[in-house]
């Protein structure tokens, strides 16, 4: 029986490059594999899904207006969604509906809650529905589980206010632990109020 699957992490816990040797795994043994990916994060292009490591392929985009259920190919095997976050939770409800009415698995990867630690609309419904649930793992720089996903601005101060979504990789974001994270947030607060 098929399952729909939630695989997340923070920033830099490989999560493409995962996704991304599931997809090799499954064509190794014949399988069709539907690559998606959310038109929401455009860095490499809308239509190229490309991990950290150097891996890289073709992916179908899904707009936030796109119906999953009228883009699903023929003959599918199985989907997986790279930055699974930035799906609506009606795009989240017709994978699952996929997954229960035509058995054909959905395996998810992508952030869990933002820079400010809230739930992405298409995670917390990903935790909500997902038969399955992972954690990829990642460090802080002092060597604890990352957990936050860290927004910097341009002066390389922590953000505590903006928008939810700003797409960027290594030159806005690191992955941190939350101590790590809020001890930043007060030092950044305490300079602020010196100034």
């Amino acid at each position: 029986m098929a399952k729909l699957y939630f695989k997340f992490g923070a920033m830099g816990s490989s999560k493409t490059a995962n996704a991304l040797m599931t997809k090799f795994n499954y064509e190794e043994k014949g399988k069709k594999v539907w690559l998606i990916k959310s038109a929401v994060d455009d860095r490499d292009g809308k239509a190229i899904l490309k991990s950290r490591i150097g891996l890289q392929a073709q992916a179908d985009v899904i707009e936030t207006n796109d119906s999953i259920l009228e883009k699903l190919p023929e003959n599918v095997d199985v989907i997986i969604c790279d930055e699974c976050q930035f799906l609506t939770e009606s795009q989240v409800d017709q994978l699952r509906m996929i997954v229960s009415d035509k058995n054909i698995p959905v395996l998810c990867f992508g952030l869990r809650a933002d820079f400010l630690t809230h739930l992405f609309p298409g995670s917390k419904r990903l935790f909500e529905l997902a038969d399955s649930i992972t954690e990829i793992k990642s460090i802080c720089r002092c060597g604890a589980k990352a957990i936050v996903n860290a927004r910097f601005d341009e002066t390389g101060h922590v953000c505590t206010g903006g928008s939810q979504v700003v797409i960027g990789g290594n030159d806005v974001y690191e992955s941190m632990c939350y101590n790590c994270w809020h001890k930043m947030i007060v030092e950044n607060k305490t300079r602020d109020d010196t100034l």
